[in-house]
């Protein structure tokens, strides 16, 4: 009511206007209606072709630019666009090899690659590709089960892409991908799923745990046992340093305490009487030694006269006089003196002799 009265009369001029541009451009569909009108002088958009028909048989494609046709005699039957169609694939209901099922839908992408059969090689191409792929989708979900359909999602695509290929060949039509937009499970069997997922992450929560505490006992078990390599070889060196400072000292001083005693009891040999001392000596330790017979061992070797003690002195100084004889041989033998006959030995040399020899 507002409106005014120049604006109420263009409102239905510009309806008119908008039909008639509409029956002019060229349609997207292949239906009769919406085709444009042969006036003799065409302009064909790219990427689109135009099937031209002469008196009711196919007479040519137009090319996209400026083309010329006969009125009357020419008409423009199909209009094919040869950019890449996208056809949503309606929802539909599919039973997977496990007897599951599922609501699935798609999204298909084709393209016009011979308008000439696309025009003539069927009705509706849009549809028939969207049912065959339909059928396909059912057909190849079939021979999966659940957890496959899932995991197997590319090749499924796959799959169907090829099955469509192969049916829309004669129709001037190539499939180039088919997407899988929504999977939609059954609640239960949706459960079922996540109480399946939960248990897998328990199990591999526990597994993951279970490594673990095997790992650290390892290593704990790996780092004990080279500590105690560490703590042997260090003992090792300790007893070995030990032993190469304490016992080559003890050593040392034994030796030198030795070397000292001796040389004291040359020394004391050497003096005046010093030989008795020294018989005196030998005979002490000789008595004492039958005192010590039977304490290390049960097998005794004693004198046969083991009651004469004056008999065992004797015998000790006779062997300390065989002794140290050699020595006095040795002296006498060093100067130079002229060969004379060995005086016979004395009274004591042959009952030390004798005692040695019982």
């Amino acid at each position: 009511q507002q409106l005014s009265q120049s604006q109420s009369v263009s409102l239905p001029q510009h309806s008119q206007q908008l039909k008639r541009a509409a029956r002019l451009a060229p349609g997207p569909y292949r239906w009769n209606s919406g085709l444009p009108v042969n006036i003799g002088v065409l302009f064909v958009p790219q990427q689109e072709a135009w099937v031209v028909e002469r008196m009711g048989k196919f007479h040519r494609i137009l090319e996209p630019g400026l083309n010329f046709l006969i009125p009357l005699l020419d008409r423009i039957r199909y209009v094919q666009s040869l950019k890449e169609i996208v056809i949503n694939v309606p929802e539909q209901s599919a039973v997977t090899l496990d007897n599951v099922t599922l609501q699935i839908d798609g999204v298909l992408y084709l393209r016009v690659m011979d308008p000439y059969k696309a025009s003539y090689g069927v009705e509706d191409p849009e549809y028939a590709v969207t049912q065959l792929a339909q059928t396909t989708m059912r057909s190849e979900l079939g021979k999966l089960s659940l957890d496959r359909v899932f995991r197997e999602r590319e090749s499924l695509n796959a799959s169907i892409v090829d099955a469509i290929n192969q049916a829309s060949d004669c129709w001037g039509i190539r499939c180039l991908r088919y997407e899988i937009k929504d999977i939609h499970v059954p609640p239960r069997v949706k459960e079922s799923m996540q109480m399946q997922v939960e248990a897998e992450r328990r199990k591999r929560a526990t597994v993951l745990e279970s490594e673990g505490t095997r790992e650290s006992a390892i290593n704990v078990a790996e780092g004990q046992k080279q500590a105690q390599i560490l703590a042997s070889e260090a003992e090792k060196a300790e007893q070995i340093n030990k032993a190469a400072g304490r016992e080559a000292n003890a050593m040392l001083v034994k030796a030198r305490a030795k070397a000292e005693a001796i040389q004291l009891l040359a020394a004391a040999l050497a003096q005046q009487h010093g030989s008795a001392a020294a018989s005196l000596s030998v005979a002490e330790q000789y008595v004492n030694a039958f005192s010590k017979l039977a304490k290390d061992s049960n097998t005794v070797l004693l004198p046969a006269n083991t009651g004469d003690v004056t008999n065992m002195v004797a015998q000790a100084l006779g062997i300390y006089s065989t002794l140290t004889k050699p020595q006095a041989v040795k002296t006498q033998d060093e100067m130079p003196q002229a060969h004379e006959d060995p005086q016979p030995p004395t009274t004591e040399v042959l009952k030390a002799e004798q005692g040695s020899s019982s």
